[in-house]
């Protein structure tokens, strides 16, 4: 299902000199429309593709998975900005979902495993308590509702995040966070994810999407800028436009330097 339809510019009355609106794509954009449930922003570094994304993520005021709500990082200040010129059209506007970079998943998990840390201390000392008022009702409910905000987070992400790869413990969040209906907008998740585990992502996806789920990701993946019918906004030609697959650069590039390694590395 399609729930965010296009983004577009408010008004052109910006300065252009300023981040992120200096970047070209940014200040080129007109409007982009959304037509496959799953679309991919491609492109270089620099190019803008992430800054979109970002504050696409701000101006929808996604659920962040990460260290820091999207409205108190610092890091994206500048896709606040941006966020504040950009007009989002839905077809169906929904509030599952969630925004993540891969950069951002260690503190999160960090701050899972606190959170899961201070509720173990709090359910001990409640038990310790309760050695010595095995009948009291208020402490027994007190530790029941610790017991069951750690068994909700174990069944969700496992007993320790930290305990598996990185690329494993990214598919778990996936696996456990991904919901029917919910726009998704991930930043490189290939960043952790081996090519068999991408393989493994994009089974994930299309199980999703045939769930009324929307993702727009950020990557440099041809792995999975191959899922079947996806759409591709190229970033480092402007404006920014639709791209098929086999025009892409990345793709055109790892195929050649597969074809024929040497040809590459000799000039190294």
């Amino acid at each position: 299902m399609i729930h965010l339809q296009a983004i577009g510019r408010k008004s052109k009355t910006i300065d252009d000199t300023q981040f992120p609106f200096s970047v070209p794509a940014i200040a080129s954009l007109q409007r982009l429309e959304f037509e496959s449930p799953v679309a991919f922003f491609v492109g270089e570094n620099g190019a803008g593709k992430s800054t979109l994304l970002e504050s696409l993520a701000a101006a929808a005021n996604a659920v962040t998975i990460g260290g820091q709500d999207i409205g108190r990082d610092e890091s994206l200040a500048a896709a606040r900005l941006l966020a504040t010129h950009l007009k989002l059209e839905w077809r169906h506007r929904t509030h599952r979902g969630f925004f993540l970079r891969a950069e951002d998943f260690f503190p999160f998990a960090r701050r899972l495993q606190n959170l899961r840390a201070e509720l173990s201390e709090q359910a001990a000392r409640y038990e310790a308590e309760l050695e010595q008022r095995p009948r009291d009702a208020g402490l027994q409910r007190a530790r029941g509702s610790v017991l069951g905000q750690i068994g909700a987070m174990d069944a969700r992400y496992g007993e320790n995040l930290d305990a598996n790869s990185h690329g494993e413990s990214f598919l778990a969040v996936f696996q456990n966070r991904f919901v029917p209906g919910g726009l998704y907008l991930l930043d490189e998740p290939e960043a952790a994810l081996s090519p068999l585990r991408q393989l493994a992502f994009l089974s994930m996806l299309k199980e999703m999407a045939a769930q009324d789920c929307q993702f727009i990701l950020a990557t440099h993946s041809p792995i999975l800028m191959a899922y079947p019918g996806a759409q591709i906004f190229a970033f480092d030609e402007q404006p920014i436009h639709a791209i098929d697959y086999e025009d892409v650069e990345h793709v055109r590039l790892t195929r050649a330097f597969l074809n024929d390694p040497q040809a590459f590395l000799h000039r190294l």
